[in-house]
C-alpha cells in the first residue's frame, strides 16, 4: 500500500493458500474474480493496486483449504501465470511463516526473485525460523533486502512509556549475525489492529503516525536496493 500511495504499479499476490488473508485487510473479503481476453482479472483495490488471492475462489470465508503441495504449487502456478496484471512497477509475493511449499513454488516458478523481505518479531522463539528463512533464501539465491522487525514495542497510549512486549533489537541482531540489511521497525500500535479489520489500509488513513513514517523507510530501503540490483545485473 506505501509504495501504491508514492504512485508505484504494485500486485499483491497473496500466496498464504491456507490463511488467505490479505482481501479482509483491504475491504474486500470476496469478490468474484472474471475472466478477460488476457487471463483472469485481478482485483483493483485501487488503479495502481491489483490483488489476487484464494479467498477470491472459495466459497466463503470458513471454508478451508485442505490441499497437499502438488494442488498448492498449480494454484501458486496459475496466480503467477494466468492473471492478468497488465504492467507492473512491483509484484509482492505474500508468503506464510517457513520454508515450504509456497515459498519453495513462487521461487521455482519466478526463476529470477529481485528479493526477498524476512519479516520477523523480536523474540527468540520467531527469529529461529526468520534465520531458517534467511538461510532458505541464500540456498535457492534470492537476493535478500533484509530484515524487518514487526511488533517492536508499544508505547503506551496513556503515559508513552515505552514497552518492549516481544523484546526489542532481536531482528537487527539476527541481520547483523547473518550479514544481511536491517531494513528496521515496526513498533506495535492498536490502531493498526483495528484498520485492518475494518479493511482500511493503515498507511493511507494515518500517514502522519509513526508505523506509516517505518513504512514509508523500508519501502524507500527496499525501492533503492532494487534499483542497485538491477543496475548491478545490467553491467555483469
Amino acid at each position: 500500500a506505501t509504495l501504491a500511495a508514492q504512485g508505484h504499479v504494485v500486485g499483491i499476490l497473496d500466496a498464504d493458500i491456507h490463511g488467505p488473508n490479505i482481501p479482509k485487510m483491504f475491504g474486500v473479503d470476496w469478490r468474484p474474480l472474471q475472466g478477460g481476453e488476457n487471463g483472469i482479472r485481478p482485483i483493483e483495490i485501487t488503479s495502481n493496486l491489483r490483488l489476487i488471492s484464494m479467498a477470491f475462489v472459495l466459497p466463503n470465508p470458513d471454508t478451508p483449504v485442505v490441499w497437499r503441495g502438488p494442488l498448492k504449487h498449480t494454484a501458486i502456478k496459475q496466480f503467477l501465470g494466468e492473471v492478468d496484471w497488465g504492467n507492473l512497477d512491483y509484484l509482492i509475493v505474500d508468503l506464510p511463516p517457513g520454508t515450504g511449499d509456497e515459498s519453495l513454488s513462487v521461487a521455482h516458478l519466478i526463476g529470477q526473485v529481485d528479493g526477498a523481505i524476512i519479516v520477523t518479531t523480536p523474540q527468540d522463539v520467531a527469529l529461529l525460523d526468520s534465520r531458517k528463512a534467511v538461510s532458505f533464501s541464500k540456498m535457492l539465491h534470492v537476493p535478500i533486502i533484509g530484515i524487518l522487525e514487526n511488533m517492536s514495542g508499544l508505547h503506551c497510549p496513556k503515559c508513552n512509556h515505552f514497552i518492549p512486549l516481544f523484546k526489542v533489537g532481536g531482528g537487527e541482531q539476527a541481520a547483523n549475525d547473518l550479514e544481511v540489511p536491517f531494513l528496521g521497525r515496526i513498533p506495535i500500535d492498536p490502531d493498526v489492529v483495528q484498520q485492518s479489520d475494518d479493511g482500511v489500509p493503515y498507511v493511507t488513513s494515518r500517514p502522519d503516525t509513526e508505523v506509516s513514517k517505518a513504512f514509508e523507510t523500508i519501502a524507500e530501503a527496499c525501492e533503492k536496493f532494487l534499483i542497485t540490483h538491477a543496475e548491478l545485473e545490467a553491467s555483469a
